[in-house]
């Protein structure tokens, strides 16, 4: 399926999600449409994958017959379902039974069965508990279907979910079983979520454009960027991953094979139920990625709290979009953990270095970390001035970009990227100004990254060139003249050239608008002299009139 084509099966998706969700909000009926698009997914990746295993065994009903393959097969042999089940755990690494397979569903749906929703909650708990050999337990804890949001009583959520699952089938009956698109698809449907959902994105989602510059520079060698991508990453975390996108582009960008395994944390649980979704929709194995659901700058992870200097993990590459100036409550026993030790903890008003420090602390030494921030990190005084003044002294920080405002969902301040390295070449600081109506397009309600802008922004970060009011490499020297503050517009101008002149081009104009004003005065004249009045004087300006 091609882009355009993923695109369509988003724009229909989301079509039928405005049509169907009525009364019900946005948010609460996001995490309904996701979840039964999710089922499609593992459904057909699952059927695909019986299908083969079966070979000629696998049922082919009749053409009008909507009897679901799958189910005709475990009729017909039960004594072997147990060890078919075993060889689908170690082929796709889960199970779905017949009767919770989409397909399943659809169909009591399109018949208005009374027991759609009862299955439902059933199929829901076994992926959750029993389908994959890690548990996914509480994967779908948000969608209630119990609520009253779908109606008063049992008949009347019934036929809600009927109404709403006939609908989404209906829609992706027009395009082909392509498990590939679903994943795209369910990424266009997040997008369009978070649009509607104002602030409430922030949560979970970072556009796609953002996300493209992170995921650029941090698959670049560390130490020689122009020398291109790396081969192969051990492992990459995201220490506040919201729905999983900026981990996927990470992915993306380095193939299915590029990564050895992915690690994410989500303090929200509606949010970290969509993170795991989203990887195994975009093909992404059980085995392949960890997303945790904590608090982060609490670090309850227990993976991260291991207190050997030599079996504390590392990761290759770290990427963040946290919460911009969150608000925080770090204890006086906070001064003494190894994240912040070193550096001293950021004030209760903004947690930004908390977060940077916290993903620092686990970068390995030849690893690179791009984190979104708000401004205000680079010039605020106080703890976050000596924070910041020690990893400008030590040579942690590589590279300041800025960005445009208005590019967020969840706010429209300006924001920029850190980019950290604990062994950095360069003896110097990269400043990126994109944040130019020229490096930007202007949109209605969010300004948006051209391919060309993002391409700029990172092949200057790749190949480190200074461009006159755009971007130049500052000593450390200077920055230290500077006390250490990194404000942008303290080393590129921004203020437009003035225009240079051509005096003898103006001389020119200039004599040739005289030429034409004493031909004027000399006809005026001639008709000053017909009526007998005063004539003006060559080259002179007229007179008021009294």
């Amino acid at each position: 399926m091609n882009d355009q084509t993923q695109k369509e099966l988003g724009a229909t998706l989301w079509k039928i999600a405005d049509q169907l969700r009525g009364a019900m909000n946005a948010d609460d009926f996001r995490d309904y449409m996701l979840s039964f698009l999710f089922l499609r997914y593992l459904s057909d990746n699952y059927e695909l994958a019986a299908k083969k295993e079966l070979g000629a065994d696998y049922p082919m009903p009749a053409p009008d017959s909507r009897a679901v393959p799958l189910a005709l097969w475990y009729s017909a042999n039960p004594g072997d379902i147990a060890d078919f089940e075993k060889q689908m755990r170690r082929k796709v690494h889960y199970v779905i039974k017949p009767e919770h397979l989409w397909n399943s569903i659809a169909n009591m749906a399109r018949t208005q069965d009374g027991e759609l929703l009862n299955t439902l909650q059933t199929g829901f708990k076994y992926i959750e508990e029993e389908s994959f050999e890690s548990t996914f337990s509480g994967l779908f804890s948000e969608i209630n279907l119990g609520s009253e949001k779908l109606g008063r009583n049992y008949a009347d959520r019934n036929a809600v979910l009927c109404a709403i699952i006939a609908k989404i089938a209906e829609g992706l009956a027009g395009f082909s079983q392509d498990i590939d698109a679903l994943g795209d698809a369910y990424e266009y449907l997040i997008g369009q979520f978070a649009a509607g959902s104002g602030k409430k994105a922030g949560e979970f989602y970072t556009p796609q454009q953002i996300s493209d510059i992170l995921s650029a520079i941090v698959t670049l060698d560390s130490q020689e960027p122009k020398t291109g991508q790396k081969g192969h990453l051990a492992s990459v975390m995201d220490l506040a991953c919201g729905s999983g996108s900026l981990l996927l582009n990470v992915r993306k960008r380095m193939g299915p094979n590029g990564i050895g395994k992915i690690y994410g944390q989500e303090k929200n649980i509606t949010t970290y139920n969509l993170a795991r979704m989203n990887m195994l929709l975009h093909g992404v194995k059980d085995t392949e990625f960890e997303i945790y659901h904590g608090d982060t700058l609490a670090n309850d992870w227990d993976i991260l709290r291991e207190l050997n200097p030599a079996k504390k993990p590392q990761f290759d590459a770290i990427v963040a979009n946290p919460p911009f100036s969150y608000r925080w409550d770090p204890t006086d026993a906070m001064g003494d953990d190894v994240r912040f030790k070193n550096y001293g903890l950021a004030p209760k008003s903004a947690a930004d270095f908390a977060f940077l420090l916290h993903g620092f602390h686990f970068l390995k030494e030849e690893g690179v970390m791009a984190i979104i921030l708000p401004h205000g990190v680079l010039f605020r005084g106080g703890a976050e001035e000596r924070i910041r003044t020690k990893l400008l002294k030590d040579g942690h920080i590589d590279t300041v970009i800025g960005l445009p405002a208005n590019l967020f969902y969840s706010t429209g301040i300006p924001v920029c990227i850190l980019v950290l390295k604990k062994c950095k070449k360069p003896d110097d600081v990269l400043f990126i100004n994109a944040a130019g109506p020229e490096h930007f397009d202007k949109g209605k309600r969010q300004n948006q990254l051209s391919v060309k802008h993002i391409k700029k922004i990172v092949d200057t970060y790749k190949y480190r060139t200074e461009e006159d009011r755009y971007s130049k490499r500052i000593d450390m020297e200077r920055i230290a003249k500077e006390g250490y503050n990194l404000n942008i517009s303290r080393y590129i101008s921004t203020a437009t050239a003035d225009e240079e002149i051509d005096l003898d081009e103006v001389n020119e104009k200039l004599v040739g608008l005289e030429a034409k004003i004493a031909e004027a005065t000399k006809k005026h004249n001639s008709f000053l002299a017909e009526l007998r009045l005063p004539l003006l004087p060559i080259g002179e300006p007229e007179a008021a009139s009294e």
